[in-house]
C-alpha cells in the first residue's frame, strides 16, 4: 500500500459525510413539505384571521354595534308604529321576531361581501400574497380552502354576537332550536360569498365592479327578499328576486327555526337545496380561477 492510501479514504469520509447532510437537509424538506400540504388550508386561514387584527376593532364593533342599532331601531321605531301581530303562513308573530332572523342572515352575508371583494384582490394585485402561498408547497385548491375558513371565521364571531343580542331582546323563539340559525347563517355567508370570491379571483382591475355588487346585487337583495315583510305581499314580477336569493332561502328557514314555523319538509328541502347550490358552485367555480391565475 502506497503513502496515498489515507488521502483518498479521507476525501470518501468528507464526500460520504456531505452527502449524508445533504440527505438529511433533503428529508427534512420533504417532511416539512409532506406537513404543509396536510395542514395548508389552516396555515392559510391562519394567516387570513390574522391579518383581520390590523382592522380588529371594526370588526368587533361592528358585531356589537350592528345588531343593536337595528334591534333598537327596529324595536323602539318601527315596531311601535306596527303594533298589529304579523300573518307569516298560519302563525302570528311581533314584528321583531319576524324581522330577527334576517338581520342575522344579512350581517351573515354582509361579512361575506366585505371579505370576498377587495381582500381577494389584494391577495392577487396588491399584496399579492396568493402568489406567496402558492410559491409554497400548497396546492391553489388548499388556498381557496383556507380564505374560505378564514372568512367563516369571523362570519361565526358575527352571527354568534348577533344571536345572543336577538336572545337579550328577546326576539327569538325556543334556543333549544333557534341556535341553528347561527349554521343557517354560515351556510348564506358561504352560499353568496363563494360565488362573490370567485368573481372578485377574476378581476384584474379595480374600476368600481364591487361598488356595482353592492348596489346592483346587494341592496336589491336586502330590500325584496322579504326582510321586512312576507315575500308574497310584493308583486309576483318583483318576487323572483326573492326566490334566486340566498338571502330568502337562509330567512325563511331561520324563521323556521325561530318560531316553529311549520313550511313543510318540501319547502326546507329546497332551501337547502339552493343554498347549498350556490355555496358549492361558488367554490368549484372559485377554485378553477385561482388555479388558473396562480399557474399564470
Amino acid at each position: 500500500m502506497s503513502h496515498w492510501d489515507p488521502e483518498p479514504v479521507e476525501g470518501r469520509a468528507s464526500t460520504g459525510s456531505a452527502t449524508d447532510g445533504l440527505d438529511e437537509l433533503r428529508d427534512e424538506a420533504i417532511a416539512a413539505a409532506r406537513r404543509t400540504r396536510r395542514r395548508g388550508s389552516w396555515y392559510v386561514a391562519e394567516h387570513i384571521v390574522s391579518a383581520m387584527r390590523a382592522y380588529g376593532w371594526t370588526i368587533i364593533v361592528g358585531a356589537v354595534g350592528q345588531p343593536v342599532l337595528y334591534l333598537v331601531g327596529l324595536a323602539l321605531g318601527l315596531a311601535a308604529l306596527i303594533q298589529a301581530p304579523i300573518q307569516d303562513g298560519s302563525q302570528q308573530v311581533d314584528y321583531v321576531v319576524f324581522v330577527a332572523p334576517a338581520l342575522l342572515m344579512s350581517a351573515a352575508i354582509t361579512v361575506a361581501s366585505e371579505e370576498f371583494s377587495y381582500p381577494v384582490m389584494a391577495g392577487f394585485k396588491w399584496r399579492r400574497f396568493f402568489y406567496g402561498f402558492s410559491a409554497s408547497p400548497l396546492s391553489s385548491g388548499q388556498i381557496v380552502t383556507g380564505e374560505v375558513i378564514g372568512v367563516m371565521a369571523r362570519v361565526v364571531l358575527t352571527a354568534g354576537l348577533y344571536y345572543l343580542f336577538l336572545l337579550l331582546f328577546p326576539a327569538v323563539g325556543n334556543p333549544a332550536v333557534s341556535w341553528v340559525m347561527i349554521l343557517v347563517g354560515i351556510l348564506a355567508a358561504l352560499a353568496f360569498g363563494t360565488p362573490l370570491l370567485a368573481y372578485a379571483a377574476s378581476l384584474e382591475e379595480d374600476t368600481g365592479q364591487f361598488a356595482l355588487v353592492q348596489r346592483f346585487v346587494f341592496m336589491p337583495m336586502f330590500l325584496f327578499s322579504g326582510t321586512f315583510y312576507p315575500l308574497d305581499t310584493l308583486p309576483v314580477w318583483l318576487q323572483w328576486i326573492g326566490w334566486i336569493s340566498p338571502l330568502w332561502h337562509a330567512t325563511e328557514l331561520g324563521r323556521d327555526l325561530s318560531y316553529a314555523r311549520d313550511t313543510g319538509g318540501v319547502m326546507i328541502a329546497v332551501h337547502l337545496i339552493v343554498l347549498f347550490a350556490f355555496a358549492i358552485g361558488g367554490y368549484v367555480v372559485a377554485r378553477r380561477i385561482f388555479a388558473r391565475r396562480l399557474a399564470a
